[in-house]
């Protein structure tokens, strides 16, 4: 469990998704002047290099971001999180990639909140050091995320965003997103909670989400993006996807924009698609 470092894997097309589902998440909640808590189970390393490191190796970014950078032809939803990774690239030149909790403190407001775990040893040691200057308004804790809702739920405005994003190397992380969730909505019902989950062929990946869905109180999206076909081995993630707890209202209208041009830009054969579903009462 300790050795996933999401440096090798950023920017690439999990979280391209990821973060487009983010950033109008955050549109809508900040809309409300009441403060916003944003609490992340687990945040990595905050950002990351795009030209040296663990994100050089692999350059998975290339088929995520980079396919999106030079882009004119993107709509709204999808030019919102370019803008965000534009953020820290003013010079133009993608050079790096923030993660979660960057891009959210870029979003967040000076009333709002953002509350980070992370149990790996190394990541949690460059997390506090990204947030050094952040001031009152982070905070890092380096631990177990799972463990750490218990102490966070619920916030005192009684309005947060939970971004639960385990690396699902461990079977038992399926188990424990259950687990958490159930925990999680038994404290703070009324939260709105973000669970990334990947599409493999193992049973536990192909079960998350509906599992997910019997656990709802209440409305529920789940949106998926497919970016080719299962490999013939089994083996390997062939996409990934978000189910949103208590989504904001008719947060589908700019992931149905959205989608279509992902599958467009990330497809790397003519298996690419998505999925929408949801649930609003």
């Amino acid at each position: 469990m300790l050795s996933y470092r999401h440096g090798f894997h950023a920017g690439n097309h999990a979280d391209v998704l990821k973060h487009v589902v983010l950033v109008q998440l955050l549109k809508h909640l900040i809309r409300k002047e009441t403060a916003l808590w944003v609490i992340d189970t687990h945040a990595g390393a905050g950002g990351y290099s795009l030209e040296a490191g663990y994100a050089a190796r692999n350059a998975e970014f290339a088929n995520g971001i980079g396919r999106l950078w030079s882009r004119r032809d993107l709509p709204a939803p999808v030019r919102d999180y370019v803008q965000q990774v534009r953020a820290v690239n003013p010079d133009g030149v993608l050079r790096s990639y923030p993660g979660s909790p960057q891009i959210a403190l870029q979003m967040l407001r000076p009333q709002d909140r953002l509350r980070c775990f992370e149990l790996h040893s190394t990541e949690s040691r460059a997390l506090q050091a990204h947030f050094r200057a952040a001031g009152r308004r982070v905070a890092v804790v380096a631990g177990d995320g799972f463990a750490g809702l218990k102490a966070v739920l619920p916030p005192p405005s009684r309005r947060g965003l939970v971004l639960i994003d385990p690396s699902y190397e461990l079977t038992e992380h399926y188990r424990d997103v259950g687990t958490a969730m159930r925990d999680a909505l038994q404290r703070f019902a009324t939260g709105t909670y973000t669970v990334w989950y990947p599409l493999l062929q193992r049973r536990e990946a192909e079960h998350l989400p509906q599992e997910l869905q019997r656990l709802a109180p209440g409305d529920w999206l789940d949106v998926s993006l497919a970016i080719m076909a299962p490999a013939a081995d089994g083996f390997g993630m062939h996409g990934s996807g978000l189910f949103v707890f208590n989504p904001p209202w008719n947060l589908e209208a700019p992931l149905r924009e959205a989608m279509p041009a992902l599958v467009d830009a990330l497809g790397q054969d003519a298996a690419a698609s998505f999925d929408l579903q949801f649930r609003q009462t």
